[in-house]
């Protein structure tokens, strides 16, 4: 008799559900998070099993359980899942019965599993992600307060935090009033405090990972370096499992949504759920495109985002920068080349 088994799983207990293929309910049980526990549960069914527990913050250790007791781990998409589902209510066991109904006619969302070295390595990039995120909010922080006392003007300084920048900002400090002087400079010291942690974690990244010939080739995409080449790969993982470059583009959050209707087509913001991570790389590539958009004029990405800027803005046209890294990506991966020009930007710049 086959079975399948769902999970409805949250910080503290999961619920259970085996159903035989008729849809018969054999168990339905409360699991309190121990480890050991699910495991435990879960020895007493036959092996190979399928599992479905959904995309919850703690659903590593639940699938390191899962292939402990043989049988077979599949992680949800839950949003989707919600979505096809088509419950108004919300209760534990209206989820559990749901993911199960789902697996047992083959239409369960499933997302990758990355093996579990994966995660374990790719927590440092994670990290080290999370610290840039901050970086850039404190830096955002800084630009804020000095523009609101008319001292955010650098004459030849791109970039104030750099070495000529950070002289001539600290000597404008004493111009602020006292307690946001006091406040900036607290601002100031996070910020070197928060550089010295990403230099520390992009050395161990250099030292732990090795250059694999899928990190080789995501360097020679624009802004990407060692340290983001290494995020992107470990992010995206086997590229076989995105169908088209538009999917992987979507999956790191840099498509928007869309609404078309009766021949009107309107475009809203970008999606909550993606991989995060990922998106903070394409995004991290795009602004460096864009600081150095003078030195390489002849880019194709340099153009798109000169041109995007002049008709959307900055923000829209750094999206616009990341969504093409991400389906440049996609290329880069699939036909295991390296990164080359678009052919028809490399002929107008023989032409100009």
């Amino acid at each position: 008799m086959e079975m399948s088994i769902a999970f409805d799983s949250h910080k503290c207990y999961t619920l259970a559900l085996v159903e035989d293929e008729e849809g018969r309910i054999i168990d339905e049980s409360r699991i309190e998070h121990e480890r050991g526990a699910i495991r435990e549960y879960l020895e007493s069914f036959p092996d190979g099993t399928p599992v479905a527990v959904e995309t919850i913050g703690t659903w590593y250790w639940i699938v390191d359980e899962i292939e402990a007791a043989r049988k077979v781990p599949r992680l949800v998409h839950a949003r989707k899942a919600k979505l096809m589902s088509g419950e108004i209510n919300k209760t534990d066991k209206l989820d559990v019965r749901g993911l199960s109904r789902l697996q047992r006619v083959g239409t369960l969302p499933t997302v990758w599993i990355p093996p579990g070295e994966i995660r374990d390595k790719r927590d440092v990039a994670r990290t080290r992600m999370v610290f840039a995120r901050h970086r850039t909010r404190l830096k955002n922080r800084i630009h804020a307060t000095l523009a609101k006392y008319a001292l955010h003007h650098f004459e030849g300084v791109s970039d104030i935090f750099g070495k000529k920048g950070r002289e001539r900002l600290e000597g404008r400090l004493h111009k602020l009033p006292e307690h946001t002087q006091h406040t900036t400079r607290s601002s100031l010291g996070h910020l070197d405090e928060t550089e010295k942690r990403i230099a520390a974690l992009e050395a161990r990244m250099e030292e732990f990972f090795e250059p694999t010939p899928e990190v080789t080739l995501l360097m020679t995409l624009p802004g990407v370096g060692p340290v983001l080449s290494v995020v992107i790969a470990w992010e995206v993982g086997d590229v076989s499992r995105f169908h088209r470059p538009q999917s992987l583009a979507s999956y790191a959050g840099t498509t928007p949504r869309i609404h078309a209707s009766g021949g009107k087509v309107r475009y809203g913001r970008l999606r909550p759920d993606v991989n995060r991570y990922l998106k903070g790389a394409f995004s991290e590539a795009a602004n460096s495109i864009c600081v150095n958009r003078k030195r390489r004029p002849e880019r194709h990405v340099s153009r798109l985002y000169i041109r995007m800027r002049q008709r959307k803005g900055h923000a829209v046209a750094i999206g616009a920068v990341a969504r093409t890294l991400a389906e440049s990506t996609y290329w880069v991966l699939t036909k295991r080349e390296a990164y080359r020009e678009a052919q028809n930007e490399q002929a107008r710049s023989r032409k100009a």
